[in-house]
């Protein structure tokens, strides 16, 4: 037992007690920030092993760290390693990339025994996240409701359709128009910035009973984001 808890023969040997701490922070802190991933995510590109990998990854970045232990010869290999093994995987959401530099480099804060620097790191990074998470920083809140109807009038004839949305909008702007030969008929699609938000199902139905109006459906957009 003795020779198995200390066959650690390296150039510079790490104490178990602090290999066993180094890795252990690195995961309580890829935990920490798993935790403020899934409490603050929104949008479509949700994955759960991707909240598993940052749960994992800092463990593997310390554990790498620990093995290199400032020696260029097992960096080396390492490289050579990773020439061999691709990976390979795209990240559709910018802020994703920003939650795998931040478990990585906590990871590389525990690998090389930086304990107080990976705490601090950990609470800041997640702070952070969840502050532009409650505030909503970024958002230019442009519109709220992106809207799709057909128009079966003539296009001169728009107005009272206009009207009706000032009514419900502060601001509308139609960002799309596409005119049908065969019925005479213009499908529209309009960008609105709602007076009340919640008020979207009353501002469908007046619509729906609207002459002239067909094949309405509304998208509530909460943020500006690529889908």
């Amino acid at each position: 037992m003795n020779w198995l808890l200390n066959a650690d023969f390296s150039t510079a040997p790490t104490p178990l007690p602090l290999t066993l701490l180094g890795l252990s922070l690195a995961f309580v802190s890829g935990h920490i920030i798993a935790w403020v991933y899934m409490l603050t995510h929104s949008g479509l590109s949700y994955s759960k092993t991707f909240v598993q990998s940052l749960m994992i990854l800092p463990v593997i970045v310390a554990l790498v760290m620990m093995v290199l232990s400032n020696n260029i010869v097992y960096a080396f290999g390492l490289m050579a390693v990773f020439a061999i093994v691709r990976f390979r995987n795209i990240l559709r959401d910018t802020l994703d990339t920003t939650y795998v530099l931040g478990v990585i480099v906590v990871g590389m804060a525990c690998g090389t025994f930086k304990f107080m620097t990976a705490m601090i790191g950990c609470l800041l990074i997640c702070s952070i996240l969840l502050y532009l998470w409650m505030t909503g920083f970024g958002n230019r809140q442009r519109f709220d409701v992106i809207l799709n109807l057909h128009w079966a009038k003539e296009i001169n004839q728009i107005q009272e359709l206009e009207d009706l949305l000032k009514h419900h909008a502060i601001r509308s702007i139609c960002a799309s128009q596409r005119n049908h030969r065969q019925d005479g008929g213009n499908d529209l699609s309009y960008r609105l910035l709602m007076r009340n938000p919640d008020r979207m199902p009353e501002l469908l139905n007046d619509l729906r009973n609207l002459e002239g109006v067909t094949r309405v459906n509304g998208i509530r957009a909460e943020e500006e984001s690529e889908v």
